[in-house]
Formats: C-alpha cells, sequence, structure tokens
C-alpha cells in the first residue's frame, strides 16, 4: 500500500507538472515578460510546498493551497489573458481523487483554450476543435483510469485491514482458549494429585491421632496437611471457578448472592441490567474472583445489613458493583491491602479498571469493569 501510495503521487507530480507546461508554456513565449515567469515559478513553489514537502493524505487538498494558486493565478491572468488556462493547475491535485472535479477541469480546460484561440483570432477553426476534443478525451481517460486505480486500491487495503484485524482476533480467541485449557488441566492435575493426597494424609493422620497417645509433632503434621489441603483447594478454585462450569456467571453471582445471604443473616440479592451476552471465559471468570472477594470482605469486615451485587451489559464493557451498607473504610488506607491489590491487579491485566467507594459510616462500593472481550496479549 505504501508503495502505491508513493507511485500515486509521483504520478500526481507529473501530472501536475505535464499541465503547467502544457497550460502556460506558450503563453510564456508569447509575453515575453519577467513577471509571468516569476509567477508561473510561484505557482509551481506553492505546489512543491503543500504536495512535496508537506504531503497531506490522500483525497486531503488544503483550502490554503487552492486560495494561493487561485491569487497567482489571477496575477498571471491580469498580466495576459491567455494565462487563463494555467488556472486549471491548481485543480489537478483534486483530479487524482475526484472524478467530477477532475472532469470540470478537463472541460473547462478545452473550453477555455477554444475561448482564447476565438479572442484572439476571432475565429476557431475545425482542427484546433478535434485537438482541444482529443486533449479533453486523454485527459478525461487518464483522470478516470487513476481515480479507478485509486479506489481499487482504498478497498484492497481496507479488505486487507479487515482479514489483518479478523486473523488478530481468531489467533487472540486461540491464545485464550489454550490458556483457559491449561487452566483447566492444572486444576484437574493439582485435584487429582497434590488435592488427593493431602486428603488421604489427612486421614491417616486423624486415624492415627484417634489410636495414639497426644503426640506434639503428630498435632503438627495434622495441622500442616490441614492446611496444605485448604491451600491446594484455593489454588483449584481460583484456576477454575466451578460455579461458571455450571450456570455462567449471573446465576454464580446469583448463588454467591443467597449463600452470603443463607449463612449470615444478612440481606444479600443480585441485579442483572443490559442484555445479557455471551462473555468471554477469562473475563467471566476474574469477574466472578473480584466478587467473591469483596463478598468475603463483607463477611470479615463490613457488619452489613444489605449487600446488592449488580452485573450490568453495556455496549462494550460488562461492570460489576458490589455495594454494602457496613461501616465502611478509608479507601487510601486500605488501598495497600492484599485484597484489593490482587482485584485492581486482575481487572488491569484484561485492560479494565477496579473503583473504590468508601467513607468510614457510609458503606462501600467496589466497581470492577471490563471489555467484553478481553483483549489481545491477555494471559
Amino acid at each position: 500500500m505504501e508503495s502505491w501510495e508513493r507511485s500515486r503521487r509521483r504520478w500526481q507530480h507529473a501530472f501536475f507538472a505535464s499541465w503547467l507546461v502544457l497550460t502556460s508554456g506558450g503563453a510564456l513565449m508569447e509575453a515575453g515578460q519577467v513577471l509571468p515567469v516569476v509567477l508561473v515559478a510561484g505557482l509551481a513553489a506553492w505546489y512543491a510546498v503543500w504536495f512535496v514537502l508537506r504531503s497531506p493524505p490522500s483525497g486531503d487538498v488544503p483550502v490554503p493551497y487552492v486560495l494561493g494558486g487561485g491569487l497567482l493565478w489571477l496575477g498571471l491572468f491580469a498580466v495576459d489573458s491567455s494565462f487563463l488556462v494555467v488556472g486549471l493547475s491548481v485543480l489537478v491535485p483534486y483530479c487524482m481523487d475526484a472524478v467530477r472535479v477532475g472532469l470540470v477541469a478537463v472541460v473547462s480546460c478545452a473550453g477555455g483554450w477554444l475561448w482564447h484561440r476565438f479572442h484572439a483570432n476571432g475565429t476557431i477553426t475545425w482542427t484546433e476543435i478535434a485537438i482541444s476534443a482529443l486533449i479533453a478525451i486523454s485527459a478525461a481517460t487518464a483522470v478516470g483510469y487513476f481515480n479507478a486505480v485509486a479506489r481499487q486500491s482504498a478497498e484492497r487495503k481496507r479488505l486487507i485491514d479487515e482479514l489483518q484485524a479478523a486473523q488478530e482476533a481468531r489467533a487472540a480467541a486461540e491464545r485464550r482458549a489454550g490458556v483457559a485449557a491449561e487452566r483447566q488441566r492444572l486444576a484437574r492435575d493439582i485435584h487429582d494429585s497434590l488435592t488427593q493426597g493431602f486428603a488421604s494424609v489427612v486421614m491417616l493422620l486423624e486415624a492415627a491421632q484417634a489410636t495414639l497417645p497426644d503426640n506434639k509433632h503428630l498435632t503438627q503434621a495434622l495441622r500442616a496437611a490441614r492446611e496444605n489441603l485448604t491451600e491446594s483447594r484455593r489454588v483449584v478454585g481460583a484456576l477454575r471457578p466451578g460455579e461458571l462450569d455450571e450456570c455462567g456467571l449471573p446465576e454464580a453471582l446469583r448463588r454467591l448472592s443467597d449463600r452470603l445471604s443463607d449463612e449470615t443473616g444478612i440481606e444479600a440479592h443480585t441485579v442483572i441490567t443490559g442484555t445479557l451476552r455471551p462473555l468471554d471465559a477469562q473475563v467471566q471468570a476474574e469477574l466472578l474472583r473480584v466478587a467473591q472477594e469483596a463478598v468475603a470482605n463483607v463477611r470479615r469486615h463490613a457488619a452489613a445489613e444489605r449487600v446488592t451485587l449488580t452485573l450490568s451489559y453495556m455496549e462494550d464493557l460488562v461492570v460489576l458493583d458490589i455495594h454494602d451498607d457496613g461501616g465502611g473504610f478509608d479507601p487510601e488506607r486500605a488501598a495497600s491491602g492484599h485484597g484489593l491489590s490482587i482485584m485492581r491487579e486482575r481487572m488491569e491485566q484484561l485492560g479494565g479498571t477496579l473503583l473504590v467507594e468508601s467513607a468510614p459510616g457510609a458503606g462501600a462500593t467496589v466497581v470492577a469493569s471490563l471489555p467484553a472481550v478481553a483483549p489481545i496479549g491477555a494471559r
């Protein structure tokens, strides 16, 4: 695409130079003055400033260029009416990208040349009419050809960009699917090996403790085995939220709030807003983990009477609010806490945000937002 753009620019420069020479060459020789030469050179320099040095985007011709070129042409026309057609050179850059402007320039050039011949000689010959018609047809054909090539090139570039975007999206989806599959495999392996092994060790130590007298080392071993069993289960849960496998994010949030109500007596419920649609598996998993951490904090610290989980489906985002009417806290002092830091890191890794609004005695609100689809490169 870049090579085509460079080629197009070269053709445009050649087009402008040829028209400028064609329309001003004869008039300069007939005028025999210095001022017209200076004005024609100024017009060429003005074009070079805008289209060679600055190189505006394709199809974008600055209005200051047209105004400046028009003033230079008016100076030429004031010196000698034979420079009438030179003004059309100002429109040449448009001809490459706009067929209508190009055809207007071609017709005006042919008509202007015939008018000039009539003004000079008092009559127009059939030969002059034929010459002007051939020039007009050739120029119109050139304008149409270059414009068609430009349109095809733009369409080809658009299709290539769409293909690349589709390929990147597919590659990203495959990477996310691979990550999800690997996490599932790790969860299964840990559950089938370490978790089951720790569970067996705990059972054996409990049986030994029941038949042997109290032993300090045995008690310590049993406690360590139980702790490691709990930790291995936590790792498995972090790798594979089982609720999502069974019912999806909205229902998983409802179960979370129902469980909070059943176990603590807190009035908790879940609200779903917007149009439900499928979400990326990683997006669902991270939002569920944020909700679980926030609810765990409510259990431990908030002393709340009411908790509301709100899941909002927006155009490009999915937003989760967890609000409680508990004792609240100072967000700045709690920002260094382990739980909030982990939640914020989870959101940022997927291109999202985590906001915490709270004050002592005023309850707390945790707002997690993520793109509806995990971005390319997300872990």
